[in-house]
This record gives structure tokens, C-alpha cells and sequence, in this order.
């Protein structure tokens, strides 16, 4: 996922034959319609074509297009980071960055990146990705989201819940000036998380990237100019 000034156009036109999927004797309706969407989905085409692991990239550097948070970052963290996507898109388009990235599912290495394999709600977590990074991070960003359930005021409150534990890692250990990039569902960023961002960024704002398939609740918060925690952190 990186914003090497790749353009998003072609979004949804896509282009080229649409391919329709036969129900398999052991596929279900819903694994068709699934595998049907991703044959056709001219962002997976690009991402393949493009070598990216994934069509997320494509919302990264769709909002790094429109806020422009990229260039200028040179120590990132990668919250929910496989399959590496975003990573891919930071690293593109600023070759010199430092990125550590964590999951809890594995991801295939990625040169200049370094990978943890572990849960970012352990306690652990937080001092292991500042190790990893070797300094404090100027950009975070978190793709995260919970495994949904089927109920939408669940799965907003445990995906917001994730952003909420991203945005204090944040606030914790952003360099001033530094930005924030998650993603959250419908509805936004609830009050708690809007008040502890406007508080601590000079600049809050949500978008929903062309990018993001038409029908997908999902929704970003981007928060730049971090206003630093007066603790004289200035990463050196």
C-alpha cells in the first residue's frame, strides 16, 4: 500500500468482461456472490496488476491523495497490518520510512518493514512496536476491525472500540505534529473517541474513499498536527 502518486482512476468503471460464478456443489450462495464481487471488482484487477496484496491499499492512498499524510512520515506504525497492504503503500511512497506493523494473523515479509505476530490489545504490544520501530512514530495507522457479527450497532461498538485502543496508542506516543488514520464504521468516530482527538489534533476530519465498496459501512477518521503531550518528546 503505497502512495507512490498512483492515481485512483478507473474506480469503479473497471472495464472488461463480467464474470459470472457457478454455485459449486460445496460452495454456498454467499461464498459465490463473495468470489463473483472479487472477480469483478476492478480494484482487486489493480491490486494484482499493481502488485499490491491487497484493494485496501487503494483507500490509503486514496486519503493520502485528498490529506496528504505520507511524504512527510518517516517512522510509522501499521496497526492490523496483514496481508501488508498499506504498508506496501507507505513504503512506496516514502522509501526511507520506518515501519512496524502488528496482527495477529501472519504477514509475508515486507522489505523495510518490521512484523509483529502478536495481538495488539496485549499489554506488550505497545513498548514492542516502539521497539521495533526504534523511535517514536510520526503516523499511525490502523486498519483494524473486529470480526463482525451480523448486528450492526455490535459490530460499529467493537470495530469503534479497536479505533478507540489505536487512538490512545497515539496519543500516547506520536511525535507533535504527527497524524492518525483509522478506520471506523457508519456513524463515525462515537463522541468519546471525537473528544479525545479534537482535543489532542489540531485537525479531525471523516471520509469514506472511493475505494471502499458502495454498500461497506466503513468509514475513516483522519486526525492531523498532533499537538504533543507536553512531555518534551521529540524522538531523538
Amino acid at each position: 500500500m503505497s502512495g507512490s502518486g498512483k492515481k485512483s482512476s478507473g474506480g469503479r468503471s473497471g472495464g472488461g468482461l463480467h464474470v459470472r460464478v457457478k454455485t459449486a456443489r460445496k460452495r454456498s450462495v454467499s461464498s459465490t456472490r463473495w468470489l463473483q464481487r472479487q472477480l469483478n471488482d476492478p480494484y482487486v484487477r489493480r491490486a494484482q496488476a499493481e502488485g499490491y496484496r491487497s484493494r485496501a491499499a487503494y483507500k490509503l492512498i486514496e486519503l493520502d491523495e485528498k490529506f496528504g499524510f505520507l511524504k512527510k512520515s518517516r517512522a510509522v506504525v501499521d496497526l492490523g497490518i496483514t496481508p501488508g497492504g498499506w504498508s506496501q503503500v507507505v513504503r512506496q511512497a516514502n522509501p526511507r520510512a520506518r515501519v512496524a506493523g502488528i496482527d495477529l494473523l501472519h504477514c509475508e515479509p515486507i522489505e523495510g518493514v518490521e512484523i509483529l505476530e502478536m495481538d495488539f490489545m496485549d499489554d506488550a504490544a505497545p513498548d514492542a512496536l516502539i521497539e521495533a520501530l526504534g523511535s517514536a512514530p510520526d503516523l499511525v495507522i490502523s486498519d483494524m476491525a473486529a470480526n463482525t457479527v451480523g448486528h450492526p450497532q455490535t459490530d460499529h461498538l467493537r470495530t469503534i472500540g479497536l479505533a478507540e485502543t489505536a487512538a490512545d496508542f497515539a496519543v500516547q506516543n506520536l511525535l507533535p505534529g504527527g497524524a492518525f488514520v483509522a478506520k471506523v464504521f457508519a456513524g463515525g468516530a462515537d463522541r468519546e473517541l471525537l473528544t479525545l482527538l479534537k482535543q489532542n489534533f489540531t485537525s479531525v476530519k471523516h471520509a469514506k474513499p472511493p475505494a471502499s465498496r458502495k454498500g461497506s459501512p466503513e468509514l475513516y477518521v483522519i486526525a492531523q498536527g498532533f499537538k504533543g503531550r507536553g512531555d518534551g518528546a521529540t524522538g531523538d
